[in-house]
């Protein structure tokens, strides 16, 4: 499918006929070079847009497959810079959010860190342990930089918190599939229940909703995007990345891509 242009917001990027498909890639895992062979490979097997990692030595929300990534990455001496060119070459292939913890962004300091990723051509950044006293800050700071904030709402989110999230969130809401809040859960999805959380948010919000965590097969994918605008996958490809190659992973998001591949229906036009 044609992207929109990199520039096009992501509530609209995401407000389409077709379910999107969102790939999460670390930044650093290999060199420049084969990185990006990487995501030309990527892109061309389906994807609609990235979610670029930023490397983090406490990934608390991550699991063993994404959280080894970025010690690789970190132990390659890979930067808050060297992201910032990560994200430079993939946004010529598809829109890019930059998905990041607190740490990363105030150690970088946070109007530094929105400015230069907007110029390196990122579409949103999400931080998805945005403390809330810092949710309205970063929300402006975002803003005026010309970027989204897309907001993680985990399913046991109080009505209050959640109010606060979709009041300082644009782009999307990201709802994970799997009561696990941590990356790389394989098991089963409990579809009903991810079907009343996609239902309060769009009660409480009218941004595109998109589903990750826990979508471990492209049969999964398949069962989930009728539900919501976007699915996000992430330890499946670096998984396949890691242990079979470039090759395996463009093969493995074909496959998640045609899994996608399903008109929106209502429940998910928001």
């Amino acid at each position: 499918m044609p992207h929109l242009p990199a520039s096009t917001p992501l509530d609209i990027q995401l407000r389409r006929r077709y379910t999107s498909l969102g790939v999460f890639l670390p930044a650093g895992m290999t060199d420049s070079a084969d990185e990006q062979r990487t995501i030309d490979a990527l892109a061309d097997s389906g994807v609609d847009l990235f979610e670029i990692g930023v490397p983090c030595l406490t990934p608390f929300l991550d699991g063993p497959v994404i959280a080894s990534a970025y010690y690789e990455a970190l132990a390659r001496g890979t930067h808050v810079h060297d992201v910032l060119g990560t994200v430079s070459y993939a946004s010529r292939r598809a829109p890019v959010v930059v998905m990041t913890y607190w740490e990363s962004v105030a150690l970088y300091g946070p109007r530094r860190f929105a400015r230069e990723m907007k110029s390196a051509g990122a579409a949103g950044i999400m931080v998805v342990d945005l403390p809330d006293a810092q949710a309205r800050i970063w929300s402006d700071t975002l803003a005026e930089a010309g970027l989204s904030s897309p907001r993680l709402v985990l399913p046991h989110t109080t009505d209050a918190a959640l109010a606060q999230a979709c009041a300082t969130a644009s782009g999307w809401l990201y709802a994970p599939a799997a009561a696990q809040e941590s990356t790389g859960y394989q098991g089963p999805l409990d579809l009903a229940a991810l079907a009343r959380s996609v239902r309060r948010l769009r009660k409480a919000s009218a941004l595109p909703v998109v589903a990750g965590i826990g979508i471990s097969t492209p049969a999964l994918a398949r069962a989930v995007a009728p539900l919501v605008n976007g699915v996000v996958v992430g330890s499946p490809i670096v998984g396949a990345l890691a242990s079979t190659g470039r090759e395996a992973a463009a093969g493995l998001v074909a496959d998640f891509a045609t899994a996608v591949r399903t008109p929106v229906g209502e429940a998910s036009r928001g």
